[in-house]
């Protein structure tokens, strides 16, 4: 389940809530769901109880416990707790992290993309970064309309000529990434670009050396969710890269609403961080003579699909994503 599906499952509850009588208040037109910020408990936490409060006339703390008794019946939660003064945080079941590989693979580089704009009429200029609004509200099923003017980011002649297009792209949608244009040419983990693009060559060489020793990964089934839920030692690396491939839908949606491909090129590191965190943890190839086991089939399904999100979001940008560097 995704942010978006969650707040579509929040909405749906409200509205269950309101329709038998036992809330009385209008329906949101949505329901913010956002990780919980530090202390915080649950995978998701979302106040739609304290917006509801004042038109419905209760506390919160008792909006909240209304819909915490109906969301918990839910096969995707498992848990829901109301903290604070009228929080909702949710916790999801370790079925559904692992559904999300399975979803990724199944979508390829489509994965995330969605009707959250659609109606909308997004209008943009010339350029690298216009390119990458426009890419971003055409995923979100806006409909793009090209001005004749130009934008002041435009790529300079030069700038192209000492980083190559996709470093000099990348150094006008986060220009704060590093601390000058020049460090894109650094092809080490310190620049953010090499960074990412090196994670996604990775996952295509795992893909490679896997099928060379004849096993692919094992995106369904029991083999596609032993890993996620923590039976094959995946644990902690795991699961934190699971949760920035789960954050990758509402992190499109964003950037395509507030105009800022940043936002991608952010969470693109981030899934390149977790990434290899996860394979400095977890070996995803069998060593020596060893034969694949459930646990190896399952890393591999996670690092395919991780590399299909990294080359996605590459596309989106307007950035090549190589599978060799």
């Amino acid at each position: 389940m995704t942010p978006a599906e969650l707040s579509r499952t929040v909405l749906r509850v409200v509205r269950r809530a309101v329709d038998e009588g036992v809330l009385r208040a209008p329906v949101p037109e949505r329901a913010v769901v956002e990780r919980p910020r530090p202390g915080g408990r649950g995978d998701y936490a979302t106040n739609v109880a304290l917006k509801l409060a004042g038109p419905a006339g209760r506390p919160a703390r008792e909006v909240a416990e209304i819909l915490r008794a109906l969301l918990i019946g839910y096969e995707a939660i498992s848990d829901v707790e109301v903290t604070g003064p009228g929080f909702l945080n949710v916790t999801l079941a370790q079925d559904t992290h692992a559904s999300v590989v399975r979803t990724v693979l199944t979508q390829g580089h489509a994965y995330g993309h969605g009707g959250a704009l659609a109606g909308d009429v997004v209008r943009v200029g010339r350029g690298p970064l216009a390119d990458a609004v426009a890419r971003l509200a055409h995923a979100q099923g806006a409909t793009v309309v090209r001005t004749e003017t130009g934008e002041p980011g435009s790529l300079p002649p030069a700038l192209v000529a000492r980083l190559g297009r996709d470093a000099a792209v990348w150094s006008l949608i986060w220009p704060t990434a590093t601390a000058a244009p020049d460090d894109l040419l650094v092809q080490r983990e310190t620049n953010p670009l090499f960074r990412v693009r090196y994670a996604h060559a990775r996952t295509r060489a795992l893909v490679r050396n896997a099928g060379t020793l004849g096993f692919e990964g094992g995106e369904g089934g029991e083999g596609g969710e032993g890993e996620v839920r923590g039976e094959g030692g995946l644990e902690r690396e795991g699961y934190q890269l699971v949760r920035v491939l789960v954050d990758y839908p509402g992190v499109l949606e964003a950037a395509a609403r507030h105009r800022a491909p940043d936002r991608l090129a952010r969470h693109l590191d981030m899934a390149a961080e977790a990434f290899f965190r996860f394979h400095d943890t977890h070996p995803v190839l069998p060593p020596g003579d060893e034969k694949p086991s459930v646990a190896h089939r399952s890393r591999l399904a996670l690092a395919e699909a991780t590399g299909t999100v990294l080359a996605g979001g590459l596309s989106l940008l307007g950035i090549s994503a190589p599978e060799h560097l």
